[in-house]
């Protein structure tokens, strides 16, 4: 069977765009409320990650498109190395 015939390909896995992270303590967490702000460590003009399976794929930058976001793809990894 031929890779571009494999039945893997026909899976669904979640894809997920992160626009950062960072930790937090439980008490600030708790402390939460609407209306709260969370400052991340990354620059607003950054590349957003792209993750398949909590695996990083690749990066790109947000658009609108339509009334929805999207996500414009600047940069892929070797696949074949992220996913297994």
């Amino acid at each position: 069977m031929t890779p571009e015939k494999s039945p893997i390909l026909d899976l669904e896995v979640p894809l997920i765009v992160q626009i950062a992270s960072r930790s937090m303590l439980v008490k600030d967490v708790v402390g939460l409320e609407p209306g709260s702000i969370i400052e991340f460590p990354r620059s607003a003009d950054q590349d957003l990650e792209i993750l398949v399976n909590n695996k990083s794929v690749g990066l790109g930058s947000a658009v609108k498109v339509g009334e929805n976001f999207g996500i414009r793809i600047n940069a892929i990894k070797d696949l074949a190395n992220c996913l297994d």
